[in-house]
């Protein structure tokens, strides 16, 4: 309790301090609001910004990603920009510390903010908020599509296809085919929203579900806790997931901890037949021992929405790899999915322009 308590405090300090600072600029304007990539999130001109227009001065800048920190840093004084808005964009902390003091929020337009200079924006008593519910439906939908393509090999009859191969259609097909309804579904990670989702969508067409947890059960409440075909072991017996699935999606969030930590050692674990799907963050796999993996052909497949760097480099051997099936973290780019990111980007924003140094009215905040 003691502990606790003192955490308690120091996470109100913390947020009397953030405020304290916000509520002197927010006097009497409306604040500037740069979105440093705008292009990555509204990349067909077809997203409508106008609640955050109503609330800010709102200025973007169409491109997917600025690289150079120089140029990034020269946006920011440009517009002297109070709220920088980012859609998976790295911030680095040498960047960071050279905007203008104008600054006094950042936006990550996602779910993930490892991209964000999180300590250096704490030391500068600037929040940081993101969009931690936008795409659950999208990303869980994502990797049963991954899973549904694998089960009938469409991914493989579609290449015959380009390659003027029509041999499945005049003769013997020469494809593997298998039911969803009675196979096992690994969710690595997968007590979150989107893994629970995923679950739910696979208890739904009849799987059997094995989830990796820090511990040996679901949270009381928790949406699959009650269900006879859901399963639950820890994360140090992930062996167990590994070994009898035939489907493995990863749903592990990208930390210090989880970088780099599925490899070699983890699919080897996995059955011949079995399938990898990741649409979760791809620096949780090692790269390397993935390629590896897939060129002795130790699973059947695996469906990559995420790489380690997006895209992949173009040397990478993942492009030709001809059991490694890759998409370009479309995950969350459905039209209704990005709307839903840009209108709680504007909640985010709507919640620090009335906050006024009321550290309860800000939502969102991860630092």
């Amino acid at each position: 309790m003691m502990v606790s308590s003192k955490v308690s405090l120091i996470a109100t300090s913390t947020a009397r301090r953030l405020f304290s600072s916000m509520s002197a600029a927010m006097e009497g304007r409306r604040p500037v609001a740069l979105f440093l990539n705008a292009s990555r999130l509204d990349y067909d001109n077809k997203l409508d910004f106008s609640r955050i227009q109503a609330l800010c001065d709102f200025q973007r800048h169409d491109t997917d990603i600025v690289k150079d920190l120089d140029e990034m840093v020269s946006l920011v004084e440009k517009h002297q920009a109070e709220i920088v808005i980012t859609k998976e964009m790295p911030v680095p902390e040498e960047a960071f510390r050279r905007f203008p003091d104008s600054v006094k929020l950042l936006c990550e337009a996602g779910t993930g903010y490892n991209n964000l200079p999180i300590q250096a924006a704490r030391e500068r008593n600037v929040p940081v908020c993101n969009c931690p519910t936008y795409s659950t439906d999208a990303v869980a939908h994502m990797a049963i599509t991954y899973l549904m393509n694998f089960s009938v090999s469409m991914f493989d009859q579609q290449r015959m296809l380009w390659e003027d191969n029509r041999a499945n259609f005049t003769g013997p097909f020469t494809l593997p085919l298998s039911e969803i309804n009675g196979k096992t579904l690994g969710l690595v990670g997968g007590a979150g929203k989107i893994g629970t989702k995923v679950a739910q969508v696979g208890l739904a067409l009849g799987m059997n579900v094995i989830i990796s947890s820090r511990k040996p059960t679901l949270p009381e409440g928790h949406a699959l806790s009650d269900n006879p075909r859901v399963t639950v072991c820890t994360s140090e017996n992930v062996g167990t997931l590994l070994s009898q699935s035939d489907y493995v999606s990863l749903h592990t969030p990208l930390n210090d901890q989880t970088r780099g930590t599925f490899g070699r050692a983890q699919i080897s674990q996995m059955k011949q037949s079995a399938f990898l799907i990741n649409t979760s963050r791809g620096a949780v796999c090692n790269e390397e021992e993935l390629i590896g993996c897939m060129k002795e052909k130790m699973i059947a497949g695996a469906g990559l929405d995420v790489t380690t760097t997006e895209p992949p480099p173009m040397d990478s051997e993942l492009w030709n790899l001809p059991n490694v099936f890759l998409s370009p973290h479309t995950g969350w780019r459905r039209i209704e999915t990005r709307q839903r990111l840009v209108t709680m980007t504007a909640e985010n924003i709507e919640a620090y322009c009335q906050a006024n140094n009321k550290e309860e009215a800000m939502i969102n905040i991860v630092n």
